[in-house]
């Protein structure tokens, strides 16, 4: 059984285009897997709180087998979000394109669940750190809409998409590197060619959904 986690990155409701597009999808796996399970994690309307020092004084903690339980405390929320991680084969992003990255919670999701010693390891190599990714076997779709044109791989604003691009890095150094981008583009020019990249993303998430 196929198991999908949906993390919801725009702050903006109805009005969210990388929302509409991503629940066109999840509606399409769900009719295709109906054995399935679908597990949605609101982080753009229902953000969650950034890391601070004591995340990391906890999750640097040099005995983590035995942390105070104020400790434990301030790692309570990122247990629970990496163990949704792991739960789920299939991850799902809604991801729009804010000043060129992505929105606020959904880097502290980043945060939360690029973790040492749950996602991540450290090993030293005469001195130097070594990281080892801790999760494999599992695949993402990132969907994604900008503002503007060309931001795509070789398009000519493509140094400036630091959004999906961010997404990947992250998700390939905890062992994520089956990923796929589905990108709507053009919000902010003409409507006829926004609808337009709107309509072949959605054919594109529709032809996913059967085979994801």
């Amino acid at each position: 059984m196929s198991r999908v986690l949906a993390i919801h990155g725009s702050p903006r409701g109805e009005r969210s285009h990388s929302r509409r597009l991503t629940e066109v999808f999840l509606e399409a796996w769900s009719a295709a897997h109906p054995e399935g399970e679908l597990t949605r994690r609101e982080v753009g309307r229902a953000p969650i709180p950034h890391v601070g020092e004591p995340f990391v004084a906890a999750a640097f903690h040099p005995q983590p087998a035995s942390r105070p339980l104020f400790m434990q405390a301030d790692l309570a929320l990122s247990d629970v979000l990496v163990d949704e991680l792991l739960d789920h084969e299939l991850l799902v992003i809604s991801a729009p394109m804010y000043n060129f990255s992505i929105p606020s919670g959904l880097k502290a999701w980043v945060d939360h669940v690029v973790r040492i010693g749950r996602t991540f390891a450290i090993t030293e190599d005469n001195g130097v750190a070594q990281y080892q990714p801790l999760l494999r076997g599992k695949r993402a779709l990132i969907v994604t809409s900008r503002g503007g044109h060309g931001f795509g791989p070789g398009g000519v604003n493509a140094a400036f998409n630091h959004a999906d691009t961010l997404l990947r890095s992250a998700l390939g150094f905890i062992g994520i590197e089956d990923i796929r981008v589905v990108a709507a583009e053009g919000e902010e020019s003409d409507s006829r060619a926004f609808q337009a990249s709107c309509a072949a993303a959605e054919r594109e998430l529709l032809e996913l959904a059967v085979r994801f």
